[in-house]
This record gives structure tokens, C-alpha cells and sequence, in this order.
């Protein structure tokens, strides 16, 4: 049986005519499910060539996250082709590991329109590589945090225009908060009351949503290419070494400020529970992992960064499981129309655990800042050390 069989027919017969728009030779063998992810469709591609099986990824691009699919394409392509010329000029030889590769459609195209009007993309599979839900190990983080540290740093040479904000003010805290007391105001699937404890939780840390904005406008944090969505799942990890390979997942590579990729990688990379994780006993922030996520991190990124950058790190920390916690809550409340469910209540498990793990670093907040601190120091080019 074939893989694709896990396809219902309409859905097999999309895939196949999806997998053959683009320029891949050979013939079609399957197309199948594939990831964790929460926002893309995501299918494994089979194709056969010269007798050999190789494999490719197809994403079919969610409009209603993303609306103008034409410019997540556009900032796909120009930050992909930089990252492979800043790889080339370092030597790298495996570049077809080291960074993603779109595969056009056979009329050149960067992306295929399906009869619905959605669009598709290709690129080819990375092999001997992998992605992870869950830190195992110190050198897991470190390995992660470098290698996002490491992507933005590839690109604060990428030449201008400015790249498309794929999603508008994502990461604007006042305006997710404002959208969570909308929901918690109307009430529509009528939810509140079994999460107030979680919304006041959120209320009590209001401020912390305008701390990082209110720096970057007085000009103390510079605007930076950044990642935007650095969850320790979107580094492939060499099934052979643990070494990262790839950085992938880049639909909101935009401009933004890097504290937002750090926060977001110490949200998923500092606790060894999953992000819907029901026992919240489990749900705590580890010190170890945090230190190998600073040390990685600034090992990747210390070079371009400023001083004033470096000290809100600690502080970034804490702010992304408080901003995806109540992203996870607005959703809830709202129907669970954007992140993929699984089960009942699956968004308000997934808002608990981001509080919990906060309510930990909170709880170790001088020993973070701390560990943050001497990493600062250690990678600084300042300090004469790589």
C-alpha cells in the first residue's frame, strides 16, 4: 500500500496534480502527511528517478494566516538564495543540507495555484536530518540557539528593500492582548468561565507587552531580519551527530527585533515538557537548558549584536510564553480557528502550559538574568573569545 493511501481520493487526486506542477523529474510514486506543524498543510513526496526514490516536502500555504501568499514567496526565495551565497563564500560544501531549496513549477513559477486558489510550494527534502518536539539535552538547546543565531546573522547583509511583513504586527503584544480582552468581552463559543483564572493571570502582566516596543521607539533596540518563529522544532538536528543542520519553517522571516526569536526559542527550548502538556507539575523552566540556549545562542548572534540587545534577552524569556499563552487563549475563546486542535479544550492546554513554564522563569528570574548575563560577557567580541 502505498503512502498517499492515508489520503481520502479527492485529496490524493489534488496531491498528484499538485506534485507534478512542479519541475521535479521523474514519476510520482505518493504523497503523504507529514509534521507537527500548526499552520501549513504539509505532505512527503515521493518521486521515482533513474530507479531511485527521492524525496521532497509540498506545502500548501494557509491563507487565512497568511493572506497574500505571493509575498511570503517573494521574501522565501530572496532570503533562501542569500543564506546559500553567505554559505557558499564560507566554504560550506553540503549546501543542499545547509539551507532550504524551492523547486520551481514548470513554467518557472515560485509557487502553484490550485483550482481553489491556493498555493503550493516545493522544495527538495533534507535526508539524515530531523526536527524534535522536545530538548533531550543541553547541547540540543545550544545547538538550536546557535544556529538560530547564526541564521540572523547570515542575513543582516541581505541587500534592501525591506522585506514584506508576512504577517503584520505579529508580534505585537498590545495588539494580541487587545484581541484576547475582545474574545474574553464577547464571549462567542461562551468559555470564559472555565479559563478566568488563566485570562487574570494575563491581565496582572499587561505592561510587559510594551516594554520591547517602547525601547526599539526611543531607538535603544535596532530593527533586525529575524526568524519569527523559533521553535526548537524548526532546526533540523543530524540524526548521525545531533549537529544543527538547517533552519527551517521561514514563512515569517521579516523584519523584527531578535529578542522575539530568543524568547520564543527559551519558550520551546528550556522545558523538556510538550507545549500541550496536561501534568503542569512537569512544565518548568531548567537552568542547565537555559545556560546552553544563552551560550548558543550569543556563540551564533554576539558579533552583530549591541549591548542593550544582549540585556533584554533574559527578559525576552519570559515574554514570549505570556504573548503565545494568550495567542493560545484568544483561541480558545474564539473557536480554535487558527491553531490546529486535536482534542477538547486542546488550545486551553496549550495556554496552561505556557503560563506555568512563565510562572517558573518568574520564580528563577535572578538566576536567568544572571546566566544571560555571563553569556553576554563570555561571547562578546569584546572579550576576545569565538
Amino acid at each position: 500500500m502505498s503512502s498517499d493511501e492515508r489520503l481520502a481520493p479527492p485529496a490524493r487526486a489534488l496531491a498528484r496534480d499538485v506534485a507534478t506542477a512542479f519541475a521535479v523529474p521523474g514519476r510520482w510514486v505518493s504523497s503523504a502527511p507529514w509534521g507537527s506543524g500548526h499552520i501549513n498543510q504539509t505532505l512527503l513526496v515521493v518521486f521515482e528517478q533513474d530507479g531511485r526514490m527521492q524525496r521532497y516536502i509540498q506545502q500548501r500555504i494557509n491563507p487565512l494566516v497568511f493572506p497574500d501568499p505571493t509575498k511570503v514567496m517573494e521574501n522565501l526565495e530572496r532570503v533562501t538564495a542569500h543564506q546559500r551565497a553567505v554559505l557558499a563564500g564560507e566554504g560550506v560544501r553540503d549546501l543542499e543540507r545547509r539551507a532550504l531549496e524551492l523547486v520551481p513549477t514548470r513554467s518557472g513559477a515560485l509557487s502553484f495555484v490550485d483550482a481553489e486558489g491556493a498555493h503550493w510550494r516545493t522544495y527538495r527534502f533534507i535526508e539524515g536530518a530531523s526536527s524534535h518536539d522536545v530538548v533531550r539535552t543541553p547541547k540540543d538547546a545550544a545547538v538550536a540557539a546557535e544556529a538560530f543565531g547564526r541564521f540572523q546573522a547570515q542575513l543582516t547583509g541581505l541587500p534592501g528593500p525591506r522585506l514584506h511583513e508576512t504577517i503584520p504586527r505579529f508580534h505585537d503584544g498590545r495588539a494580541r492582548l487587545e484581541a484576547l480582552i475582545a474574545a474574553a468581552r464577547t464571549d462567542p463559543c461562551r468559555r470564559l468561565p472555565g479559563c478566568r483564572a488563566e485570562l487574570e493571570f494575563v491581565l496582572a502582566r499587561e505592561a510587559m507587552v510594551d516594554r520591547l516596543p517602547s525601547l526599539k521607539a526611543s531607538g535603544a533596540l535596532p530593527e533586525r531580519i529575524t526568524h519569527n518563529d523559533t521553535k526548537f522544532n524548526n532546526v533540523l538536528l543530524d540524526d548521525r551527530t545531533g549537529e544543527a543542520v538547517c533552519v527551517i519553517d521561514l514563512d515569517t522571516v521579516m523584519p523584527g527585533l531578535v529578542h522575539y526569536d530568543f524568547g520564543d526559542l527559551a519558550r520551546t527550548a528550556t522545558c523538556a515538557a510538550a507545549e500541550d502538556e496536561r501534568d503542569l507539575s512537569r512544565v518548568r523552566a531548567d537552568p542547565a537548558l537555559f545556560a546552553a540556549l544563552c551560550e548558543g545562542y550569543l556563540r551564533g548572534a554576539a558579533s552583530f549584536l549591541t549591548p542593550a540587545e544582549c540585556a533584554e534577552l533574559a527578559f525576552s524569556a519570559r515574554l514570549l510564553p505570556l504573548v503565545i499563552g494568550l495567542r493560545f487563549l484568544t483561541d480558545h475563546l474564539t473557536g480554535d480557528r487558527y491553531f490546529k486542535i486535536h482534542r477538547e479544550s486542546h488550545n486551553l492546554d496549550r495556554c496552561r502550559t505556557q503560563l506555568s513554564l512563565l510562572a517558573s522563569m518568574e520564580e528563577q528570574r535572578g538566576l536567568m538574568e544572571e546566566l544571560a548575563a555571563r553569556a553576554a560577557e563570555r561571547f562578546s567580541p569584546r572579550s576576545g573569545e569565538d
